[in-house]
């Protein structure tokens, strides 16, 4: 039988351990709680990393709540600037780099992510920088409004974002990408070309199928024979979890930290959320880590209400978005190794494409078309099982399929 919860300590001061630490307030927690970051900062959303911060010269970091916030309105205490590295499972005690010591009966695990490193640029002359914090986001502004030469590598939706602020100012921007196209695991062939050609209307040259093999003060090289003249290399080929302390508790945590739908792992009182929990999706048909502004929220508030003993199973689509010039796209579920039903004009710049395997909606995407993604996502969460014919004729209304369902 889980134990009462008197003390919960937070490991992570991002978004997702913020949103829970609100949560257990919002839900009549009034025991401590103690939320432990890495960062010097208060709490803020990653999104803004790539958006808002590069894409104004003065626009300010948006945090969450201000430190006075959390501590006098919330009581609730924040340790910024030492990450949480130690914990005894059985004295009930995390410990963090710097030898502090906070005793728990709950523990969540709201570790977070950390950028995936290029080894072919590890002690490279060449500047190179990753987009994870706010000084990562501050500094490459700097550049974007020295209008540098930029190499980004990779072409996943943080390259394209910094890709798209760089361009608008005028810098010369080069994007690596190692598949033939453009988000190849969320975008169906036709959205990719879509991207690429938007990008190339604002001057942005792509190199597809290479990956980076060295580099000068002054280029990289690639493994095609090419050499791409740059000031500064920006790369965005993905994160891995930041478990340490799961696996320290004897964890399996390689691809992850496995948790239930309700958030908990297979140690007693010990929950994760965010974007190093690995948890079951039913449109991928498999556990995965769920990289999103929305799953950070939303899944990090229902293992809140789990850890004081509601039971609140959390099984959201996947979903997120992003703006790249003039295309708003937002992406549900899983688009891959599903039949796709189009409705609007592909071949334009409003539609809406549906996956579907036999009956089951399994993902969707909308390139400006948020009121179709509102109502996709709504029909997707409830399994609604529209027929096809019915999904590919111009007039149907979504909310039928819930009204049916």
């Amino acid at each position: 039988m889980a134990r009462t919860m008197n003390d919960i300590v937070i490991a992570g001061a991002g978004q997702a351990g913020a949103r829970a630490a609100e949560a257990l307030r919002a839900r009549g927690f009034t025991g401590s709680i103690t939320m432990i970051g890495e960062e010097p900062h208060p709490p803020y959303e990653r999104p803004q990393l790539s958006k808002s911060l590069l894409q104004s010269s003065d626009a300010p970091v948006a945090y969450i709540k201000q430190a006075a916030d959390w501590t006098k309105t919330l009581d609730i205490r924040i340790e910024t600037g030492a990450a949480a590295i130690e914990c005894d499972a059985d004295r009930r005690i995390v410990s963090t780099a710097d030898g502090r010591n906070f005793r728990f009966d709950g523990l969540l695990l709201a570790t977070g992510t950390r950028p995936r490193r290029l080894s072919a640029l590890e002690d490279a002359q060449i500047e190179v920088q990753y987009l994870r914090s706010v000084e990562d986001a501050l500094r490459f502004r700097r550049h974007i409004q020295a209008k540098s030469r930029i190499a980004i590598v990779g072409g996943g939706v943080i390259g394209l974002e910094a890709a798209c602020a760089a361009a608008r100012s005028g810098c010369h921007v080069t994007v690596i990408e190692n598949e033939e196209r453009l988000l190849a695991r969320a975008f169906p062939p036709l959205v990719s070309s879509l991207v690429a050609d938007r990008h190339r209307g604002h001057g942005v040259t792509f190199v597809f199928g290479a990956t980076v093999t060295g580099s000068t003060s002054r280029s990289v090289d690639l493994s095609n024979g090419a050499e791409i003249a740059a000031d500064l290399v920006l790369v965005g080929v993905g994160v891995t979890p930041s478990a340490e302390l799961a696996v320290r508790l004897g964890l399996p945590a390689a691809e992850g930290i496995a948790v239930d739908a309700c958030g908990r792992t297979a140690a007693p009182d010990i929950f994760c959320a965010g974007d190093a929990a690995l948890q079951w999706s039913r449109c991928h048909g498999r556990a995965i880590r769920v990289e999103t502004w929305a799953n950070a929220q939303n899944q990090a508030i229902s293992v809140a209400a789990n850890m004081i003993g509601e039971t609140v199973e959390y099984n959201d689509p996947p979903w997120f978005w992003t703006d790249q010039y003039d295309l708003n796209i937002q992406v549900t579920g899983d688009m891959r190794d599903a039949e796709h039903v189009a409705r609007g004009d592909p071949n334009g710049d409003r539609f809406s494409i549906i996956a579907m395997r036999g009956a089951e909606l399994v993902g969707a995407l909308s390139v400006n078309a948020a009121k179709d993604m509102a109502m996709l996502r709504r029909v997707i969460a409830a399994n609604a099982r529209p027929r096809r014919a019915d999904l590919e004729a111009p007039g149907y209304d979504l909310r039928s399929a819930l009204k049916s369902h």
